[in-house]
């Protein structure tokens, strides 16, 4: 193929991705021959020198390098040469961050220079160093196919010369991620976006295109510009209905049903169309009939969201499905919070120790709406010395996917690039449990529950709850050791997972904590945070709140912790599932969903197995 035909093959592949990173077509041509050979002459026209600060102390966010032209004739915007291919020094998953450091020849100590760091010092001093100092110099990436770990943000640090541009409010360069798919090879572009004079400084806007907020903006730069948000207000107001409705498919309502439609001669079995396995294989109580097609069903249960209420209102008066209508504002991590916040009483915080109501539920800020007042509310615990550990995590992702521990500011304010994320206090003095071959672990606590209706309020909650266990002894330090800060061991064959069933872990509760009784104090206190939820939920119209369904009945589950308060043990609430997995429920307790079934559909709830969650 001639270098026109290849070129036509390039743009093919590639024009997509240059078009949304807005890369001048004048530079196109020129990018490709340069990938083709590759070709990497930035050292033609620029010159990387260190800053020398003589007698003068350098700052903790003084530049360390800089990068100038030193080409004659200068750079031009309108010289299709360029344009210049910046590679990069490290690429790296999050969680094997440390270990690349201490493992791959060489890293460790480049660094260490290319950030300012003594390469005569200790390993761990170094190591420590660069995670704390590297997210002033990562970009991030993700690849758009693949599973949902294939889609995880990649980050990365560009090689020398990239990482000595440095930050311009009016920058004259750009510099954007390029994966150059015949080799399968990220590398960063570097284009002007202004002529550029010799011995010019090259510069470039380090949070590009992320805010038009000034204030925001200003937060977004504090890993390399400093400035003080104490005065700003950390307060948080609920938003109105198009926040709720923001990136949302609206469910349609249903219309009025007759509610003798939804009665059953109890002689008569109930056909189930189900998408999850685990109901076909352990929903066999002789009430219940599994069927293949949805349109011979009583009870339609989906593991995807389903949305258009009024038409099976219409269509189907008398089939049930398991989904309400809106229930969002629960499985959605950001809204469950502000939903939460309406349990506060009359005042939002203590201002004594700054924590905030409910007490059961983490401080929480949306790091897209709220960076301002989360800045705000981070300074003024520093101020105040509190402890500032937060987790960070994606609005809609679970199993601990993309999800950060950190009490570096810097570290949080550049997770937002790479996905809407929202900032939880972190708990720093979990009630932990003794796992004898390890020592005192976090652990978390998993309540199935079960919304009936929604007016009136009908919750049930299944007495057998579920455990999960870190295998790490807990400390406060090393937030990049998954199996010492999390607990969800479920998903991944290198981890083992410690099987613990309820009735176990009561028992060995009241040997490690006989002064807080499971059934007496601890779990009346989780029963009631949980009826607090619900009727947060549903205490608004949609889409603010839960909207009422008589065809509906949902099934979610609820991760929770205990955390020391006080000398009390309070219950912190995490999050809310839809659709969740209940492999193990149905492996421990084969009668799982048949339970859950005659609950919903059958009105069998029956007090040895269900929590009545009444006020």
């Amino acid at each position: 193929m001639d270098g026109v035909g290849l070129y036509h093959t390039f743009l093919q592949t590639h024009q997509p991705q240059l078009e949304s990173s807005g890369v001048p077509r004048i530079f196109w041509e020129v990018l490709f021959k340069k990938l083709q050979n590759q070709t990497f002459d930035s050292g033609m026209v620029f010159q990387l020198i260190r800053i020398d600060y003589d007698d003068a102390v350098r700052g903790p966010k003084d530049p360390v390098w800089k990068l100038f032209v030193s080409c004659e004739k200068g750079i031009s915007t309108q010289d299709p040469n360029n344009i210049y291919l910046i590679d990069h020094a490290w690429t790296y998953d999050i969680t094997n961050a440390r270990q690349n450091l201490s493992n791959i020849p060489g890293l460790l100590d480049r660094m260490c220079t290319l950030m300012g760091f003594d390469v005569g010092e200790e390993e761990d001093e170094k190591i420590e160093f660069v995670l704390n100092e590297m997210w002033r110099y990562n970009q991030a990436f993700s690849l758009n196919s693949g599973s949902i770990e294939d889609r995880m943000p990649i980050w990365y640090i560009m090689d020398e010369v990239g990482s000595a541009i440095n930050h311009n409010d009016d920058p004259n360069f750009r510099t954007v991620p390029f994966l150059y798919l015949p080799e399968g090879i990220t590398y960063t572009l570097l284009f002007p976006i202004k002529d550029v004079d010799c011995k010019d400084e090259v510069t470039r806007d380090f949070v590009e295109g992320q805010t038009h907020d000034p204030k925001k903006r200003q937060a977004l730069l504090l890993p390399w510009v400093d400035a003080s948000f104490l005065e700003e207000c950390f307060l948080q107001r609920e938003p109105d209905e198009n926040y709720f409705l923001a990136g949302h498919i609206r469910e349609s309502l249903p219309e009025n049903i007759d509610p003798q439609l939804l009665q059953r001669d109890k002689n008569v079995k109930l056909k189930v169309y189900s998408q999850y396995t685990y109901i076909n294989d352990y929903l066999n109580d002789p009430a219940f009939e599994i069927v293949n097609n949805e349109e011979e069903a009583d009870i339609l249960w989906y593991t995807s969201h389903f949305k258009d209420y009024k038409e099976l209102s219409i269509r189907s008066p008398h089939v049930f499905v398991n989904q309400f209508p809106f229930e969002n504002v629960l499985t959605i991590k950001d809204l469950l919070s502000i939903v939460c916040r309406r349990k506060a009483g009359e005042r939002s915080y203590d201002p004594e120790t700054l924590d905030t109501y409910p007490e059961w539920l983490p401080t929480t800020y949306n790091l897209s709406m709220e960076l301002v007042q989360f800045v705000a509310y981070f300074q003024n615990r520093e101020s105040m010395g509190f402890d500032n550990h937060w987790i960070c995590k994606p609005w809609n992702l679970t199993r601990g996917l993309d999800t950060h521990v950190t009490k570096n500011l810097f570290h949080i304010l550049r997770l937002p690039s790479t996905g809407p994320k929202i900032a939880q206090k972190y708990i720093n003095d979990p009630v932990l449990y003794e796992r004898p071959e390890i020592g005192k672990v976090k652990f978390d606590v998993r309540y199935v529950v079960m919304l009936k209706s929604v007016k009136p309020l009908r919750a049930f909650a299944y007495k057998n709850f579920f455990l999960r266990f870190a295998n790490k002894e807990f400390a406060l330090n090393n937030f990049d050791v998954y199996e010492q800060h999390f607990t969800v061991m479920n998903y991944s064959e290198d981890r083992p997972f410690c099987h613990v069933k309820c009735a176990d872990f009561i028992l060995e509760w009241e040997r490690q904590y006989p002064d807080f009784s499971w059934i007496e104090q601890v779990e009346p206190r989780i029963l009631h945070m949980l009826r607090q939820v619900f009727v947060a939920a549903v205490v608004e119209k949609p889409p603010k709140g839960i909207a009422e369904c008589p065809q509906s009945r949902a099934v979610y589950a609820v991760d929770l912790m205990l955390e020391w308060k006080e000398g009390m043990m309070q219950p912190v609430l995490l999050e809310f599932n839809f659709s969740p997995d209940c492999k193990r429920a149905c492996e421990y307790y084969p009668s799982f969903y048949n339970d859950i079934f005659k609950c919903l559909f059958l009105d069998d709830d029956n007090p040895d197995m269900f929590h009545n969650l009444r006020s």
